[in-house]
């Protein structure tokens, strides 16, 4: 069978909970323990780099491995008609948005903040996105996790203003929202295209290519320098291999199974890898308010996979 077959599949049994969590939960919060490294790793190898010029690099480098290795994302791109083109055009839009906006949020603001406001408001846009485009109400369960996870924002940017902890800057908090809508816009756009039965390894090959290609010049403005040093080379292939192709592979094979809505709630994940990894290993200091801020996101995170009520 072919994985355009797969991917609109029903099973006729109950499928068993290793297996559910291999068709959705699973491959989205591995992508977003790989993604909640990214602070961390362009803070620690390249800091004398411009942000917008890291994360534009390993977009690049990550979007050519990703269009490489994605079987049919050629054919996706030279024979889809009017429409699909449109879809992918905007989608990469929204791809190289989010290194342009993120990177500089963890400049402004530190990885730990940066990295809960952008997961944090992600499914906020997702929902009123998928809203707007489908007419999909969001569900009361959606609901819940996404006022938990916006409640732990605030506590967390508002908690960080006091007790000596690192101050936010409004600019970062921006750049940080922003990079949530781009995040959101794309992963919509992703499950759009897959669920009308493009192979996900295609959908995101071609998407991640026009994201690199339209990044390119962003690396060639704001100059390739640090690229040529051991540190910024390492960091450029780590970001590319781990947090673009690997990470959002998974991410694609999740979304076979998964709406964005619910898979963006999943990746708030990430913040708890970014937050422990920005106090543990780069000494940022977090209030007291903060970290009950990240234990509310988890909460949603959790409210989001409890069990759902089985109907007679």
């Amino acid at each position: 069978m072919t994985e355009r077959n797969t991917t609109v599949s029903h099973d006729l049994s109950s499928p068993t909970p290793a297996l559910t969590l291999l068709r959705g939960p699973l491959p989205i919060l591995a992508a977003a323990v790989l993604w909640g490294t990214t602070g961390t790793a362009a803070t620690l190898g390249a800091s004398h780099a411009p942000a917008a010029a890291v994360g534009s690099a390993g977009l690049v480098l990550g979007g050519f491995l990703l269009f490489l290795t994605g079987r049919g994302a050629w054919a996706l791109i030279a024979g889809g008609d009017r429409s699909t083109r449109r879809t992918l055009a905007l989608g990469a839009v929204a791809v190289a948005g989010y290194p342009l906006t993120f990177y500089p949020a963890v400049s402004e603001a530190g990885v730990a903040v940066a990295t809960v406001i952008t997961l944090g408001s992600s499914p906020v846009f997702s929902g009123l996105l998928a809203w707007w485009a489908d007419r999909r109400r969001p569900d009361p369960r959606w609901t819940v996790a996404t006022a938990a996870a916006v409640a732990g924002c605030a506590v967390l940017v508002l908690g960080s203003e006091g007790g000596g902890a690192d101050p936010v800057r409004p600019l970062g908090v921006l750049a940080a929202l922003a990079a949530g809508f781009s995040y959101s816009a794309y992963a919509l756009i992703a499950e759009r295209l897959i669920r009308r039965g493009h192979g996900s390894s295609a959908v995101m090959g071609a998407l991640f290519l026009g994201g690199g290609l339209l990044a390119l010049p962003v690396v060639a403005a704001l100059g390739a320098g640090w690229l040529a040093t051991g540190s910024g080379a390492a960091v450029a292939l780590y970001l590319a291999v781990f947090t673009v192709f690997l990470a959002y592979r998974l991410f694609g094979q999740g979304l076979r199974h998964t709406p964005a809505v619910v898979a963006t709630t999943l990746t708030l994940a990430e913040p708890a890898v970014a937050a422990l990894l920005g106090v543990l290993v780069l000494h940022e200091r977090l209030a007291p308010a903060s970290w009950t801020g990240l234990a509310v996101l988890v909460l949603g995170l959790a409210v989001l996979r409890a069990p759902s009520p089985r109907r007679p």
